[in-house]
């Protein structure tokens, strides 16, 4: 289990138990950090949207081709930085503890 630390739209700082193996996305929406995951993790929503720390961005693997399409969707609507991921699209595992990610504005 990694602990993931979790900056939300309020500004409010927590840490998250993340068990290995599952979408980030299911473990903030899981939280009540106000992420929705409305597509269920398919990639075709951007309600997971999450502005990962820099030092920790450069550690995930890079975008797809459909999460990018997404990140381009929803820069029209919100605010989209070189470390916006879909949080559906990164997995966690032991690698990703103390990992900090701030939960982007709502599309």
């Amino acid at each position: 289990m990694a602990e993931v630390h979790v900056t939300d739209r309020d500004g409010n700082v927590s840490a998250v138990d993340a068990p290995g193996g599952r979408p980030l996305m299911e473990v903030l929406r899981d939280a009540n950090l106000g992420v929705e995951g409305i597509c269920g993790g398919a990639c075709s929503c951007g309600t997971c949207h999450v502005y990962v720390d820099p030092q920790w961005a450069e550690r995930l693997p890079p975008a797809g081709e459909d999460e990018q399409m997404m990140l381009d969707a929803i820069k029209e609507f919100v605010d989209v930085r070189p470390t916006s991921r879909l949080s559906c699209q990164i997995t966690v595992d032991d690698s990703l503890a103390g990992m900090t990610v701030e939960i982007a504005p709502e599309v």
